[in-house]
């Protein structure tokens, strides 16, 4: 489980520019071609990268951490439901970098209302990618505004998840390292089937009680259920895209698509790769042993 630091020296503004030019020329005229993937013609493929670059350089964070002077610049790749959003969010606020998760910001995009929210539903209710263009604006935009702030550093989550996304962020940032997060199968459709929303407040949970027996290739693995407080016991709802047929075409398409992804950082030698033994309480220490993190005091972060 030992992981790669080999880093790549910052590339120039100019050779930056240059590489980034490129790309964005022969990736503008691709997805000109393709039927039907831009959801807003006001939104092109050069216009939203142009945008990260320019948010994408950090400014000194202005909060007290143990790591002070220390952009960390990660990435956590990860099948639909695997628990991304839940340990980027700890070291986030373990490292003192904000975590974003292109995911909320599309959830953001869709609580809006107007044809593009309309177009956007059809697409997450139906486990589909929303296209590149899109996806970098909205990052753009988050990484913009935190960068007014005075943020240092991040943490992405969902982000990139094709080839061509990973291109354009290589293209304007330097990535120190990438995380992939692994799950059994199995175990991942049953914490997929069994997230819960709190209806009033917003707060997230999970009903399965996943106990899986161990064998000769595998050991068992038991993860037990997040339940809600009885205030929000009546509030739980599904998310609509938490169905059997959705997840498992999610998980079809994020293989497909992602598997290129983590052989594009395998190659750079930037990929961690990291299967979750259990839930939380097994699993946290372990990362955080992988990440040479284990014996930092905030590690008891809860």
């Amino acid at each position: 489980m030992a992981v790669s630091h080999r880093l790549f020296r910052p590339a120039t503004t100019t050779v930056k520019k240059t590489f980034s030019s490129f790309l964005i020329r022969s990736l503008s005229s691709s997805s000109s071609s393709s039927s039907g993937s831009s959801l807003d013609p006001k939104i092109d493929l050069e216009e939203a990268a142009a945008q990260l670059e320019k948010s994408s350089s950090t400014s000194p964070s202005p909060s007290p951490s143990p790591y002070k002077g220390r952009n960390f610049h990660w990435v956590f790749l990860g099948c639909p439901g695997v628990g991304k959003g839940t340990y980027a969010s700890r070291l986030s606020s373990l490292l003192g970098v904000p975590h974003i998760a292109t995911g909320d910001l599309v959830r953001e995009e869709l609580s809006s209302s107007g044809l593009l929210s309309s177009q956007l539903k059809e697409l997450v209710n139906h486990g589909k990618l929303v296209p590149d263009e899109f996806i970098i604006s909205l990052l753009s935009k988050r990484l913009q505004a935190g960068k007014e702030k005075g943020e240092s550093g991040y943490i992405l989550d969902g982000f990139p998840r094709t080839v061509t996304q990973a291109e354009i962020l290589e293209g304007v940032t330097n990535i120190d390292l990438v995380i992939n997060l692994k799950l059994r199968e199995e175990a991942l459709l049953a914490k997929c089937l069994g997230r819960r929303i709190c209806s009033e407040c917003g707060a997230n949970y999970n009903v399965a009680c996943i106990d899986i027996k161990g064998d000769d290739d595998s050991p068992r693995m038991y993860m037990p259920p997040l339940l809600p407080p009885p205030d929000c016991e009546s509030k739980l709802i599904s998310r609509a895209d938490d169905t059997e047929e959705v997840v498992r075409e999610r998980l079809r398409i994020y293989n497909k698509m992602t598997q290129p992804v983590e052989e594009f950082y395998k190659k750079r030698g930037k990929l961690l790769e990291f299967e979750l033994p259990g839930g939380i309480p097994e699993s946290w220490p372990r990362l955080l042993r992988a990440l040479h993190l284990e014996n930092d005091k905030q590690s008891a972060i809860a």
